[in-house]
């Protein structure tokens, strides 16, 4: 039986290729509200980010989030995305431990 594909995306922080599951989608909503995927399918348009605050800290020093969404954004965001990218570090953490 043939190998199933394992689909890759590519960390906007570190700009590590890494497999899509292992990844946290931020994605910009139609409206224009930016947020956290857990899930991976809300529409939108999608960045993907290493499940850690030193890469979420690279891609705003970069200016990595205003490139792939095409506007600016706001440091609430960012201070928002760090509290929910260490509370899905928390959740990953506790899923392992199961």
């Amino acid at each position: 039986m043939a190998q199933k594909k394992i689909p890759s995306r590519q960390c906007i922080g570190c700009m590590t290729s890494r497999p899509k599951k292992e990844l946290v989608r931020v994605v910009r909503a139609p409206s224009g509200e930016i947020s956290i995927d857990l899930v991976g399918k809300k529409p939108g348009r999608g960045a993907y980010l290493c499940p850690s605050l030193d890469c979420l800290t690279k891609a705003k020093k970069k200016k990595a989030l205003e490139r792939c969404f095409e506007q600016p954004v706001p440091a609430e965001v960012y201070e928002a995305l760090a509290a929910q990218l260490a509370e899905a570090a928390k959740e990953a953490a506790n899923g392992k431990e199961e």
